[in-house]
């Protein structure tokens, strides 16, 4: 009977394990699988960060020439004002009251003719858009050159009906700083020779204003699909002369001038 030799290749049980670790087993692949696929699940992962962020890289620099200060924005017969909510006392929030204030200041410095304001009075007890003209009266800006948009639920129905509707050609927009970029993109996709002044009293609020640049990450995403579909607004209707009427009510006023 023939035994093994120990020395013989092979027999050794210790070699078994070292050709086992050998690159190009089988247990080396195996070891290699679970890398790669954590490498693979942080490349998809990158990938989709940077693709989620192209819209808002996109709606800011799309709109870059056509955002501006106060001081230095071009002259335009209309601010649009887009809603931003009312609290339960019947006021505008603090996002909204600082929006009228800054068109108020424009309609002052004429650099606008008319305010249209837009929001939401889709329910009972619920008048945004009233809310918004209350205010501006009570800031002194004359309440037939401010005109009430009641179906602007959303920035782009906003902008469609102000074109559509009210038959608004060129407009300044007036949001927040972090709302600026997608509503002047929004606006000038639906046809308006849209420029847009930011409202920037609340950047010391550190978080609003953390919160609304997050909150544009995903809703550029959406403005971009809005923007390709061109969905019709929940309401368009018949058209509204408000503004037009608004508009040669100024014109009268200052002797057929027309800024």
């Amino acid at each position: 009977m023939t035994t093994s030799d120990p020395a013989t290749p092979g027999t050794d049980p210790d070699d078994a394990h070292r050709a086992a670790d050998r690159p190009g087993t089988d247990r080396s692949k195996a070891d290699r699988r679970p890398r790669r696929r954590v490498r693979l699940v942080a490349a998809v992962a990158a990938a989709a960060v940077v693709l989620a962020f192209l819209p808002f890289v996109w709606t800011v620099a799309s709109t870059a020439g056509h955002r501006h200060t106060a001081d230095t924005v071009p002259d335009r017969p209309v601010a649009l004002v887009l809603g931003a909510g009312v609290r339960q006392d019947g006021q505008p929030t603090l996002l909204l009251a600082r929006r009228l204030d800054t068109a108020a200041d424009l309609y002052f410095d004429d650099r606008v003719s008319v305010i249209l304001v837009t929001g939401d009075n889709s329910v009972e007890h619920y008048n945004e858009t009233d809310t918004m003209a209350d205010y501006l009266v009570a800031a002194g800006v004359p309440a037939d050159r401010i005109v009430g948009d009641y179906a602007g639920f959303s920035t782009w129905e906003s902008c469609v009906r102000a074109r559509e509707v009210f038959g608004v050609e060129a407009a300044t927009v007036v949001t927040q700083d972090f709302h600026l970029p997608r509503a002047v993109r929004l606006c000038r996709s639906a046809g308006i020779d849209a420029v847009g002044v930011a409202d920037s009293s609340l950047r010391e609020r550190t978080f609003a204003t953390v919160y609304g640049w997050l909150r544009e990450v995903p809703a550029a995403v959406a403005a971009a699909g809005t923007v390709l579909l061109r969905p019709d607004p929940t309401f368009l209707g018949d058209d509204e002369t408000g503004v037009q009427d608004a508009l040669a009510d100024d014109t009268a006023d200052t002797g057929g001038r027309q800024d």
